[in-house]
């Protein structure tokens, strides 16, 4: 406790003297944007400026996920703060985000407000998703099952694919380059809004040859020295219609597709997975009285991983439908109120047949909101009836004071719980493994402090948590005769500080940051797998006249990818260098150039599988 929350307190004590202004950005990668103008809806379920957002919440911009070069959303993902990731080869095989120490399963991750995790494994298959065909990604650290329910215990990522409404004429865009290990992507799109109706499409495709993804350490039935390509496309779109100011009916809609190469041995050499992720919601948005305002939205969300070799192929999907109507009142000028009526039908599909393959889930949830002056409460409780469980109610409690106008600092507690999946439940036995019925949901209480100081060209901030976690679920217990199970036999606390800042002057930008965590499992004092107990992050940019370059380099920190934190399983500390220029030939068409991995470091996010080594991605942008 001492480590991770000394810095904090003289991190408050010296930060008015420390900081003399901020820039409104919100990724560790883009161009700063203007702080005021952002808009977000995850954090309170409803539209609001950036600035007046309670707790610890970042947005990864359009310019930025455009200009991802050849890196993936998971890429994309662990260049912010307070997320750490894993790949188990290259980008199109099966990835993990942890957020604030929370595993994968724990946080909530969805498409335009759409629930993504596969109810089936609460896998999420990011790697089916192109960066360069999403609109914005918000995130909130922290958990948040008060507002979305299950699987939101670390925080939220909300990939948002459409547009914001607002009118803007036709815009086109579009992208092609090529790299290292014959990577090709290309990318086109338009969006607009106008006489009412808005608009957004975008279209993806990449191939590559990949690389080797194995080390021989992992053995005979998995090791295969041959190089892991994959193809991936990908198209989302939006439109709407805005008949009336206040009123507006829109549909949105997703489509990723990933076909990848894995190992599974020297001697079988025909191995592939298939990726899909899609979604489509319908959304009517009607302002009813000038106090009330109406959101009613149905989406189906359907996940399916076929696992294609020679000994035999599976496949597992799932198919999630939500009903949601949320009813936003206006009580006066300080004071809103959010009731929010929900419906999740589940269901998996596949070539094994599990015991129960259906559940669904009724919610009812409150959000509150005041500001008086410089003080601000946000509040929120839901209770979620899931089939065969019960109720579970969850809550969240936070406050912010505005020092002065520039300084504020607040303070947050809330709870969250994960249902288990339907294989932790229900998996038949098969090679000495079964399924546990009787398992109970997994929980976490969170505590979370923070302060930030902003202006138009600096900006500070601290963030503290601490997060107690009950009834983990361990898929893999088994007996003295060897038969395995699921079961609720963990307990973890993760306590962690994370420091960013940043500044910008004349055409310059610098940022830095810093987080520090101690992610531990109660029992044992061993530390959580996969998880670094520090992570820097540091990086410039510098534009003159129509060329702009610059540099990022992150440290991570050393990780074990076993619970008892042996030796063999030890995943050694790493530091990646990358590098990207770019030329604007014209206000509508510039060059791209981005070398990853300059060191050419060889490290791995998961034992026994590589990382991409030095790599380049040259790329041609045009913008209209």
């Amino acid at each position: 406790m001492k480590s991770c929350f000394a810095p904090t307190a003289l991190a408050l004590a010296i930060l008015p003297a420390a900081v003399t202004a901020q820039t409104a950005t919100s990724d560790a990668t883009d161009t700063p944007i203007t702080y005021l103008e952002t808009i977000v809806a995850t954090p309170a379920r409803t539209s609001q400026v950036l600035g007046d957002v309670y707790g610890d919440v970042s947005v990864i911009t359009n310019e930025t996920l455009r200009n991802a070069g050849g890196r993936s959303l998971t890429d994309v993902l662990a260049q912010q703060p307070q997320i750490q990731a894993y790949q188990q080869g290259g980008p199109q095989t099966l990835t993990g985000i942890f957020v604030r120490g929370a595993g994968p399963q724990q946080t909530l991750v969805m498409v335009d407000g759409q629930r993504i995790n596969d109810p089936a494994t609460g896998s999420t298959y990011l790697s089916a998703i192109d960066p360069t065909t999403i609109e914005r990604i918000e995130i909130v650290r922290g958990a948040a099952s008060s507002l979305y329910g299950s699987d939101a215990m670390g925080g939220v990522i909300n990939i948002i694919t459409r547009s914001d409404g607002q009118d803007k004429p036709l815009s086109v865009f579009g992208n092609i380059g090529v790299g290292t290990h014959s990577l090709f992507k290309a990318s086109v799109g338009v969006s607009g809004a106008s006489n009412g109706w808005d608009y957004r499409l975008a279209g993806s495709y990449a191939s590559s040859d990949g690389f080797n993804a194995t080390r021989e350490k992992l053995g005979t039935f998995t090791y295969n020295p041959d190089h892991d390509g994959y193809e991936q496309a990908s198209l989302s779109g939006a439109v709407g219609y805005t008949w009336k100011p206040g009123n507006r009916l829109g549909v949105s809609f997703y489509n990723g597709y990933t076909h990848g190469d894995f190992d599974s041995g020297a001697y079988d050499t025909n191995t592939f997975g298939i990726m899909r992720q899609q979604s489509v919601a319908v959304t009517s948005n009607n302002q009813l009285t000038d106090w009330w305002d109406s959101v009613l939205q149905v989406s189906v969300n359907r996940n399916l991983y076929d696992s294609r070799a020679s000994y035999g192929n599976s496949v597992l999907g799932s198919i999630q439908r939500t009903y949601s109507w949320q009813n936003n009142f206006a009580i006066n000028r300080e004071n809103k109120l959010s009731l929010v009526l929900e419906r999740k039908d589940e269901s998996i599909f596949g070539t094994t047949t599990y015991e129960q393959d259906k559940r669904h889930t009724n919610a009812v949830g409150l959000i509150y909101r005041g500001d008086f002056n410089r003080h601000h409460v946000q509040a929120s409780l839901r209770n979620d009836n899931v089939s065969g469980y019960g109720s579970k109610t969850t809550g969240s409690l936070g406050y912010d004071f505005d020092i002065t106008p520039e300084w504020s600092v607040g303070v947050a507690g809330n709870t969250g719980y994960r249902v288990p999946t339907f294989a932790d439940l229900y998996t038949p036995l098969s090679f000495g493994y079964q399924g546990n019925p009787n398992l109970k949901p997994e929980t976490s209480r969170n505590i979370e402090l923070r302060t930030a100081w902003r202006t138009e060209s600096t900006s500070v901030s601290v963030n503290a948590w601490q997060t107690k976690y009950r009834d983990l679920i361990n898929g893999y217990v088994c007996d003295e005769m060897y038969n395995c199970t699921a079961e609720n036999v963990d307990r973890a606390t993760v306590r962690g500080i994370s420091l960013n800042a940043e500044h910008r002057f004349d055409n310059t930008r610098i940022y830095a940051g810093a987080d520090f965590m101690n992610p531990k499992d109660d029992e044992s004092g061993n530390r959580l797998i996969r998880r670094a107990k520090h992570v820097y992050r540091i990086g410039a940019s510098h534009t003159f006249g129509q060329a702009t370059v610059g540099a990022d380099f992150t440290h991570t920190g050393s990780r074990y990818d076993d619970k008892n934190n042996t030796r063999e399983k030890r995943l050694g500390s790493y530091g990646v260098l990358n590098l990207h220029a770019s030329y604007a030939f014209t206000k509508n068409l510039e060059a791209q150039v981005y070398w990853n991995n300059v060191l050419d470091k060889k490290y791995e996010t998961a034992y026994g599988y590589n990382s991409a080594g030095s790599n380049i991605f040259l790329n041609l942008a045009f913008r209209m």
